[in-house]
C-alpha cells in the first residue's frame, strides 16, 4: 500500500505541474479581481467518481467552477490499473475554496476524521445544503449537523447562530444549546434558540 501511495504522489505531482501551468491558484472575488494566493488546496481521493463528484458539488454550490482535467497515461499502469485516457484529477472551486479531486481507485476511503463545514445564515440555507448534500448519502451518519454525501465525504451544515450560542460566556445558556444540538440530525435554529433562551424564560 505504501508503494502504491508513493507512486500516486509521483504521478499526481508530475501531472499537477500541468494544472499549475494552466490555472493560477489566485482566488478571484465576485468582481473578477485577484485577492491572494491559496496556499493549501484540499486533495480528495475518490475511487473512479472524481469527475462525477465535482459536477455534483458544482450544481449544489452556486459560486463554483470546474477547471482543468488531467488524464492517466501509460506510466504506472501496473500499479494503478487505470486505462490510458481515464480521468486522473479534476481541479475545481466552490465558494472561493479550491480543491483537486483524484481518481485513485478503491484503496483509501473517506471518513469523519475530515469534514467540510458549510456556514449558513438562515434556516432556509441550512435546509438547502442539507437536502442537496445528503441526497444518496448514508442516513445513519447524520448527527449534530453532520452528514455524509453519496461519495462518503463528510459535511457539517452549521448555522452561524449555533456558533454564537455555543461561544456565549453564559455557560448555562451555551450548554443548553449544546444539549439541544446533540439531539438533532439537521440543525434547527428555532429549536436551538428556544433551548438557549429557556433559562431567561424560567427566570433563572
Amino acid at each position: 500500500m505504501a508503494t502504491l501511495l508513493v507512486h500516486f504522489v509521483y504521478l499526481c505531482l508530475s501531472n499537477y505541474v500541468v494544472i499549475m501551468d494552466k490555472v493560477d491558484l489566485v482566488n478571484i472575488d465576485e468582481k473578477g479581481k485577484p485577492h491572494g494566493v491559496q496556499k493549501i488546496v484540499p486533495f480528495l481521493w475518490f475511487d473512479k467518481q472524481a469527475e462525477e463528484a465535482v459536477k455534483f458539488y458544482s450544481l449544489i454550490f452556486k459560486k463554483s467552477g470546474i477547471g482543468d482535467v488531467t488524464r492517466y497515461g501509460k506510466e504506472g499502469y501496473e500499479v494503478h490499473g487505470m486505462e490510458e485516457g481515464t480521468v486522473m484529477t479534476v481541479d475545481f472551486e466552490i465558494e472561493g475554496q479550491k480543491f483537486v479531486a483524484l481518481n485513485g481507485g478503491p484503496v483509501f476511503k473517506f471518513n469523519e476524521a475530515i469534514s467540510f463545514q458549510v456556514l449558513c445564515e438562515t434556516q432556509d440555507e441550512v435546509d438547502y445544503y442539507w437536502e442537496k448534500l445528503s441526497e444518496g448519502g448514508d442516513r445513519k451518519a447524520q448527527q449534530c449537523g453532520w452528514l455524509k454525501d453519496r461519495y462518503g465525504v463528510s459535511w457539517q451544515i452549521v448555522p452561524k447562530a449555533l456558533i454564537k450560542m455555543i461561544q456565549d460566556k453564559d455557560i448555562k445558556k451555551s450548554q443548553k444549546a449544546v444539549k439541544a444540538m446533540l439531539q438533532m440530525q439537521k440543525i434547527d435554529i428555532e429549536t436551538l434558540r428556544q433551548a438557549y433562551e429557556e433559562n431567561m424564560t424560567l427566570g433563572e
